[in-house]
């Protein structure tokens, strides 16, 4: 079924989200954490595709502070830098309380479980990561997240279980910092790493430069796995 705009409130305002539902209407949540393009058609339709499998899918317009319904392409040059603005002047903190919010009004929406999860992509990925140590998310997933070892010290609250998906290749992570990342969080046993040794950034966006279709799927049906184990 077609997705609806709906409106998330928070104490400093009201934004909005785009809610894909599935077609019993009855199952678990999971808020997906846009890329820097805002709330696209890539992340439209991955949330179509959750809803599709069975989950309720909240995709929350986190820049709405910043301006409200961004939706940008990878396609131009003036998007990208369009999407870099954005995200340099994105705060994190503010977004991670608007993430909660987003749970929260996904675990009351009629007919979910309760359960409520959060998969986010690039600046989503590191969304991701924060939304395990700071919301109440029942499980979180991030796809190349970035810049992840300056936020190492928040692994210590995390008591929910987080999957990573760590591009080997990705030129927004250096080599160095993934050992960071693997090694600092080696000793949490909330949290599992996958490592994609040949993939460059984004390599689960479809239609991307650096897409690549098996370790797309291959990282998907991880992420499917562990929803599924994590939120039914």
């Amino acid at each position: 079924m077609a997705g609806q705009e709906i409106a998330i409130g928070t104490p400093h305002g009201t934004f909005s989200g785009y809610l894909a539902s599935p077609a019993t209407r009855r199952g678990p949540g999971i808020v997906v954490i846009q890329e820097i393009f805002g709330v696209n058609a890539v992340m439209r339709a991955v949330a179509d595709d959750l809803a599709a499998a069975g989950y309720f899918a909240l995709v929350p317009d986190l820049f709405w502070r910043l301006e409200p319904g961004v939706q940008l392409s990878d396609k131009t040059d003036a998007e990208w830098q369009r999407a870099f603005s954005l995200m340099n002047r994105f705060d994190a903190d503010s977004g991670v309380k608007d993430i909660q919010a987003a749970i929260t009004q996904l675990r009351a929406v009629n007919g979910c479980n309760g359960k409520v999860g959060v998969v986010g992509y690039c600046l989503g990925g590191m969304l991701a990561y924060l939304a395990a140590a700071r919301t109440d998310s029942d499980a979180s997933v991030g796809y190349y997240g970035v810049n992840l070892q300056a936020l190492l010290s928040e692994a210590a609250v995390i008591t929910k279980p987080l999957m990573l998906h760590v591009a080997g290749k990705d030129e927004y992570v250096p080599s160095e910092a993934q050992k960071q990342i693997m090694d600092g969080l080696a000793g949490n046993r909330f949290v599992t790493i996958h490592h994609y040794p040949e993939m460059g950034h984004a390599f689960a966006r479809a239609g991307g430069k650096h897409y690549d279709k098996a370790n797309a799927e291959l990282a998907n049906t991880r992420t499917a796995t562990f929803f599924r184990q994590n939120l039914s």
